[in-house]
């Protein structure tokens, strides 16, 4: 299961929900990283190799390299997953979004945190030990090398405060 810190927003579970045999490859692509997470059992062994598989096909088709040991909190919502990066030791809060081409990344400092509700404009990276504050909005192509408080809006190279949330 995947750690939190304590006191975490309640997951949208409906945000990664899709019907059997519905093409929605970004969602396809989260079932199996939470397959792969959660497995238990007899049997653990063999579904977490099919999990991987289906990571591996759903991967190829979105372009996303989205580790299958991700740390992610529930509800998390790719529109657009193409290009999408996210190092392995970074962490994602509950219910976020995530536009197109966007690299949470890391550099030998450390690796982002990103709170709950978070969104992440197309194009932009967040890159070495930074924590996002919740409710935060990190605008299209931003480059975000600092911390972000709670309920901010940043945007730019380098991301600077241009707003917040009330």
């Amino acid at each position: 299961m995947i750690d939190l810190p304590s006191g975490a927003a309640v997951p949208d579970w409906s945000r990664e929900a899709k019907r059997r045999m519905q093409w929605y490859p970004s969602r396809s692509l989260l079932a199996a990283i939470r397959s792969y997470q959660t497995t238990r059992g007899p049997f653990a062994g063999l579904k977490r190799r099919l999990a991987m598989e289906r990571h591996r096909f759903w991967s190829i088709v979105t372009g996303a390299d989205i580790p299958i040991d991700a740390r992610i909190g529930g509800g998390l919502l790719l529109p657009h997953p193409n290009g999408i990066v996210i190092s392995p030791a970074a962490t994602i809060g509950v219910n976020c979004l995530l536009f197109q081409q966007v690299t949470i990344g890391a550099t030998e400092a450390g690796t982002p945190t990103l709170g709950d509700h978070i969104d992440v404009g197309a194009g932009a990276k967040i890159v070495g030990p930074v924590t996002i504050g919740d409710r935060a909005r990190i605008g299209a192509n931003a480059v975000v090398t600092r911390d972000v408080p709670a309920g901010a809006t940043v945007g730019g190279i380098p991301a600077r405060i241009i707003g917040a949330r009330d």
